[in-house]
């Protein structure tokens, strides 16, 4: 999925279009290396956000097409920063 789209169904980011700015920017980094809006995201994967002056560092656990509100925090596990 890509990574874009998955901080919009997980709801950490709200719109894709601020999701895709800030990848676009270089304030989001998968696994260490700076990530465009189209990289891929895959289960395992660590995700570091540098958005509004918070971070927040998590790691992927599920990549659904369409998640339901209150599911959306199950596809990610917070490592640090962020609320849970």
């Amino acid at each position: 999925m890509r990574l874009d789209k998955w901080l919009k169904v997980s709801r950490i980011i709200k719109r894709r279009t601020v999701a895709n700015e800030a990848a676009g920017a270089g304030r989001v980094s998968i696994n260490g290396k700076v990530a465009k809006p189209a990289s891929e995201v895959k289960p395992g994967d660590t995700i570091d956000i540098l958005l509004g002056g918070k971070h927040m560092l998590c790691r992927v656990e599920k990549t659904p097409e369409v998640v339901r509100k209150e599911d959306a925090d199950s596809l990610y596990t917070v490592l640090s920063g962020g609320e849970s």
